[in-house]
Order: structure tokens, then sequence, then C-alpha cells
């Protein structure tokens, strides 16, 4: 999926007691390699969400899945979110919004993820110095043009947010896509990122499928920086030579594209990362069908 269905998604969302005892405590559900409980990202069913929200959630639940990032709250209130979440048996760790709409409303989306009891605030989309210079600044051809000054500029916003996201008792994540991997001079920007961004202010949530479209190792990252990363999305892509970051492969259940995620996740471990998110963004069978699917890959992949 392109910037723009996710940000629009996204936008969405700014403003049962017997399934927790079944699934806490189930140490079957925790993904091997990483001894994490198994999370999911709910963009991925971002299509039946809104239909039926309580009822999708206890499906996820049902499937094995223990933890949730949103991407979206429908209009939901902090109380009628939770109230869901534990009814199903789910915590809801993390929430995505993008910094176009992080910047105009900062406080009220602090305030909004402490009344939920999140633990992390995600931005999941950067925005430019100057927007007003960019045609169709929200597309992901746009994107893929930013500069290094226009990331210069997002580390210096990510590291205002983090230190407000902090003092809530919060922490801010940024979550990359494929422009982050492109370079200037010899720089590439995700590594300026990580160099221009405070730790103390600023963690990292890895989506390794976007980084290996984007021709990196998830691997060699968790490895060099074993201190910035949080959390990773877990995802496949059905990769072939024409790949490009302006032509994204298809994205598939995990274990059935070309992604090894063996020794990703072996360095993922060393590096402490704390929550893994399932993430799929297209569909050749029913959603549900495709997270059982990559469920059953969390459970069974081995270190």
């Amino acid at each position: 999926m392109g910037w723009v269905s996710r940000r629009e998604f996204l936008k969405t969302g700014a403003a049962s007691a017997a399934w927790v005892a079944v699934w806490n405590g189930a140490p079957f559900l925790m993904a091997n390699a990483l001894g994490l409980p198994i999370g999911v990202q709910l963009y991925s069913v971002r299509d039946i969400l809104p239909k039926d929200y309580e009822g999708t959630l206890r499906q996820l639940a049902a499937l094995g899945y223990q933890e949730v990032e949103a991407a979206g709250f429908f209009g939901r209130s902090p109380s009628d979110v939770k109230k869901a979440m534990d009814e199903a048996g789910l915590r809801c760790v993390s929430a995505h919004y993008s910094l176009k709409d992080l910047l105009p409303r900062t406080e009220e989306t602090i305030q909004y993820g402490k009344d939920l009891g999140l633990q992390y605030i995600v931005c999941a989309s950067p925005w430019w110095k100057d927007p007003s210079k960019v045609k169709d600044a929200g597309s992901r051809a746009a994107r893929e043009r930013m500069t290094l000054d226009d990331w210069h500029w997002n580390a210096e916003q990510f590291n205002r947010i983090g230190e407000r996201v902090s003092a809530a008792g919060m922490r801010f994540a940024y979550h990359n896509h494929t422009p982050e991997f492109r370079s200037e001079n010899g720089v590439v920007f995700y590594d300026e990122l990580l160099k221009s961004t405070d730790p103390a202010k600023v963690t990292m949530e890895l989506d390794c499928g976007w980084a290996v479209v984007a021709g990196k190792n998830p691997a060699e990252y968790l490895t060099r920086y074993p201190t910035r990363f949080s959390m990773l999305h877990v995802k496949d892509f059905k990769m072939t030579a024409a790949v490009t970051p302006a032509a994204p492969p298809p994205s598939t259940e995990l274990g059935r594209g070309t992604i090894d995620y063996r020794p990703i996740f072996a360095a993922a471990k060393k590096a402490g990362i704390k929550h893994a998110f399932v993430e799929q963004e297209q569909f050749d069978m029913a959603p549900m069908d495709a997270l059982k699917i990559d469920a059953e890959f969390m459970r069974g992949v081995k270190g």
C-alpha cells in the first residue's frame, strides 16, 4: 500500500474476560525465535475493523495475537478502545500517526495515548520542511525525493515531540518505509536519523520488510545499532530482480515470500527488541485466513 492510503487510514483515528484467561499465560503463543507475545498492526485489518471493531479484535485474539498496534481509532474514546481491547484479551501497545497529523495535535495525541495506556506513540510517515514547495507532498513518489535537509528537519521534530511524549510516561518511535534508505552525497538518510535523534527521546520501530525492499539488511542494522530499536514490523514480500522502492513487490503471508527472518530474529533478540508486530498490506485471500498463516509462522519460526 502507498503512503497516501496509510496516511488517510491514520487520519480516521486521530480524533472477553474469558479470552484473557485463555490467552494470558499460554507459552505456545510466544514467537519462538523472539520469546515475545505475537503482535499485529491493525492496518492489516483496515477494511474490516471499522465495520466490526469488537468482533475483529476477538478474531485476532482467537488466532493467537496478544498485542496490537493501532493505526486509527475511528472516533472511539480511549475508554471505549481500552474496553474493547480488554474484552478481547489484547494489549494495545502503540499507535501510528503521520507527522503531518502529529504536529498540530501533539498534546491531544499524547493525552489520548496516556488515557489509553499506550507504551509508544509512533510516527509512521515523515513530512516536509516546506510542503508548499512540493507538488503532491503526501505521495509516495514525493517522499522518495526528500532531501537530507528535510530529514534533518524531521529529526528535530522527532526530538521535540519525543521529549514531550517521554514527559508523559511513554516513548516516541519512528517507523520506516523505503525513502529513509536513500542517500545524498553518500549519506544514508536513515543513518542520519539515527545520528541526529536523541536515543533518550526517540526509539525506532524497524519495518524489516520495507528495509529489505530498499535493499538493506535489517539484521545488519539491529547489530550495528543494538540500543536504538524497540519494535519490529514483520512482513513478507515476493521479491524479484525488478523490484525497486518506486515499484514495490506484492505483499504476501509470512514464509511465503522471499525474506528469511531467522537471522533478523536472531539479531533482534540480541538487540533486546521488546515488541514485534505482524503487518500484511495486501491479500489474495480473506485477511483473517492470511493472518492465521502469519501467526503460525511467528509461532513456528526458529532462530
